[in-house]
């Protein structure tokens, strides 16, 4: 019979390298130490049930549903920015330019600093190189045609987000990662060194080359092996630089605290906010468009400001709803209330004091999605403002 001392050790030698790694020693330390830590878990800000509630038959009704289905994924080639590289290779004029490289991958050009959030460039958003979401559109550049990062921002450690064969090859860079508490284990046994890691808790900031980046709260969970420990963290992040402030939600269900993160660090010339994967079976982790349109509007002081870059959405199928209907409905509610909403495809970089992206490009790859409290507005009838948004119609509640 096997010693149960030396069991464990030899049983976590044959994790896979995808799951990352357990925080440990002084870390771990650290995060019994967090005010968001308790009864062995990190707690949400607000409560928030983590598993899917509802009927798990109901839900693989609709899951499985042919019709349904076959909403999912677009329909054709879904459209991706042609001439990223040589659209990036030239210095933002105002000092702050947006690029949406799809899901919740974003490269933020900020007062002469790069910052990536998210990086996900792998083919499938999973443990494994053989099963799992995958990608729906290409990437719009290779890693290595990105050319420098000065810091990489981590939102939490779920696969859409943290993506191993990304972050080994940012790994041989020099730049600097900056994680919320815990999250580190994963990137040191992939191959980043401690001395270029920032892990944050909640409220805390760090300063990588002039600009300051505070991981905020948000509402959501953690773990990538079979079992979830709670024990990493989860972050949506405020960024400030010289002259400009964005705003980056990771995951998160809707909750009063934006409010709070925009009175401490806005208001935001930017913010990219999770709208996809939504669902009546997890209401409490994930945003639906008119929340995220609503936490915007928090984070701006209660009215409309700065512009929205949705985010978390077109690139992995991983929720019921169509594939096209984060994108439609928060022009939809973003329009109704007078908030500026970037509709970039993936890859084409904005400035948000120039020109705006406001294409619904995503028509052309989609049948029509129907808004639950508006008709859908037809591409050739739709007026547009600066936004490229349709005018608002008369909400009905």
């Amino acid at each position: 019979m096997p010693d149960s001392r030396s069991l464990s050790p030899r049983l976590r030698a044959l994790r896979p390298e995808s799951f990352g790694a357990d925080p440990a020693g002084e870390r771990m330390a650290r995060i019994r130490r967090s005010p968001n830590f308790a009864d062995g878990v990190f707690q949400n800000p607000v409560g928030a049930r983590t598993r899917p509630a509802g009927s798990m038959t109901e839900f693989a009704k609709v899951y499985f549903r042919k019709e349904e289905r076959a909403l999912r994924s677009p329909e054709g080639n879904v459209p991706v920015h042609a001439t990223t590289v040589a659209d990036l290779a030239k210095p933002p004029a105002s000092g702050l330019r947006l690029t949406w490289m799809g899901h919740s991958t974003v490269l933020a050009e900020i007062d002469g600093r790069r910052v990536l959030f998210d990086p996900v460039w792998g083919k499938r958003c999973s443990p494994f190189s053989f099963a799992g979401p995958k990608r729906l559109h290409p990437v719009p550049l290779p890693l290595a045609a990105l050319g420098p990062v000065d810091t990489v921002v981590i939102s939490h450690d779920h696969y859409d987000h943290l993506d191993l064969p990304t972050i080994k090859a940012l790994a041989g860079t020099d730049t600097v990662f900056a994680v919320p508490l815990g999250v580190g284990a994963h990137l040191e046994r992939w191959g980043v060194p401690a001395a270029r890691l920032r892990e944050l808790d909640w409220n805390e900031t760090a300063e990588v080359a002039g600009i300051r980046l505070t991981a905020t709260p948000a509402r959501h969970f953690c773990g990538r092996g079979l079992r979830n420990q709670q024990h990493t963290l989860w972050a949506s992040w405020a960024v400030a630089g010289p002259e400009h402030r964005i705003y980056h939600s990771g995951d998160t269900g809707y909750f009063p605290g934006f409010v709070d993160i925009g009175a401490a660090h806005g208001p935001f010339d930017a913010t990219m906010i999770q709208i996809g994967a939504y669902s009546e079976y997890w209401p409490d982790i994930h945003m639906t468009p008119a929340e995220g349109v609503r936490a915007h509007l928090d984070l701006q002081g209660g009215k409309p400001g700065g512009v929205l870059l949705p985010i978390h959405w077109g690139t992995f199928n991983l929720a019921t709803h169509p594939w096209a209907e984060p994108g439609e409905w928060t022009r939809d509610a973003a329009g109704e209330a007078g908030q500026a909403v970037a509709l970039p495809r993936a890859g084409e970089p904005f400035e948000p004091t120039g020109k705006i992206p406001s294409e619904p490009w995503w028509r052309a790859v989609s049948p029509p999605v129907a808004h639950p409290w508006r008709a859908t507005v037809e591409p050739d009838t739709a007026p547009a403002d600066r936004s490229g948004l349709g005018l608002a119609e008369e909400q009905h509640t």
